[in-house]
């Protein structure tokens, strides 16, 4: 059975994929970091690569993951996720990280 969870993709891969506003994915539970990258490359098949690695799967450098107001992005990808993104109350964040000097 799937879950649907809901995801807010930065406007840069919202542009590239198509997309107008939150993305709602069903999810087969477990719902973690990589279940719910799996469904959105799945999904929207022209962001492969830009949110994790091709190869290694590894999250992008500039790209964070949040939650229910708590930075997830170091937490393994395999981790369940809060009990309010699983049924859908709070959306799982990705977000482009901004770097300057």
């Amino acid at each position: 059975m799937t879950a649907p969870v809901r995801v807010e993709l930065p406007s840069s891969l919202r542009l590239l994929a198509h997309i107008e506003g939150d993305v709602l994915l069903n999810v087969t539970p477990p719902i973690t970091q990589r279940t719910i990258i799996d469904a959105i490359e799945q999904t929207y098949p022209q962001l492969l690569g830009t949110i994790r690695d091709r190869e290694t799967k590894l999250r992008r450098p500039f790209v964070r993951f949040f939650a229910c107001q708590r930075d997830l992005s170091h937490q393994s990808p395999d981790a369940p996720l809060p009990e309010q993104v699983t049924r859908g109350a709070e959306a799982f964040l990705v977000v482009g990280a901004i770097a300057g000097g």
